[in-house]
């Protein structure tokens, strides 16, 4: 028993080692892109150096409508709350694929040394000063009320999948948009990522010619 245990031991330190090399391979990557002044985590899986977020939290995961239908009631803390809020009134008349990714953009911040490191810190960023705030309803001087049932529960299952673990696969890194009824000046410095719905989708960095 004893000799079957210490060649069982044996057989996970021939394994072990290269997937701890790999590992390790991996964060000397991701530091020397910090040290680049570039986003961690992000930036590693726009580069491909490491796996999407895993979809192990949401079962059965998928942009449709049956399967958000069939999830129960979603509800949560502040951070939930917030998002859920920014969706509504943000997105609720985009098509799901589009609240996800207004979702999507909203955490992205969350994770950017650029941004504030909170959902509701993200959302509030610039809130009370004129012209200032991230997102226009937080700052817009009306009164903002959730008339809206549906839409609501609709959002907060949106916002619920987001904070379990849902990939962000549609945005491909983007921390800006906006609709298509504007063009913004900073939109002609970013790189677009996405069109969704009535939204276009940027990232952070200039475009690159496509002369």
């Amino acid at each position: 028993m004893i000799k079957a245990i210490v060649i069982a031991l044996a057989a996970l330190s021939v394994a072990v080692p290269a997937a701890a090399e790999v590992k390790q391979d991996n964060i000397r990557r991701l530091v020397r892109l910090e040290q680049r002044g570039l986003k961690s985590a992000q930036q590693a899986h726009l580069n491909g150096l490491i796996t999407p977020v895993s979809t192990g939290a949401v079962r059965g995961f998928n942009y449709d409508r049956a399967w958000l239908a069939s999830q129960p009631e979603a509800s949560g803390g502040a951070q939930f709350q917030c998002l859920a809020e920014a969706l509504y009134f943000e997105a609720r008349g985009e098509s799901l694929k589009g609240q996800f990714a207004v979702a999507e953009v909203i955490l992205n911040r969350v994770d950017s040394p650029r941004f504030p490191n909170s959902v509701c810190g993200v959302i509030n960023q610039g809130t009370g000063r004129k012209y200032a705030c991230q997102f226009t309803y937080t700052c817009d001087g009306l009164p903002e009320h959730i008339s809206e049932p549906a839409a609501w529960d609709r959002v907060a299952k949106v916002a619920k999948a987001m904070l379990s673990g849902a990939p962000r696969a549609l945005t491909n890194g983007a921390t800006f948009y906006h609709t298509h009824a504007v063009r913004p000046s900073w939109s002609r410095k970013f790189t677009k990522t996405a069109s969704i719905g009535d939204h276009f989708f940027y990232r952070a960095g200039y475009r690159v010619s496509s002369n």
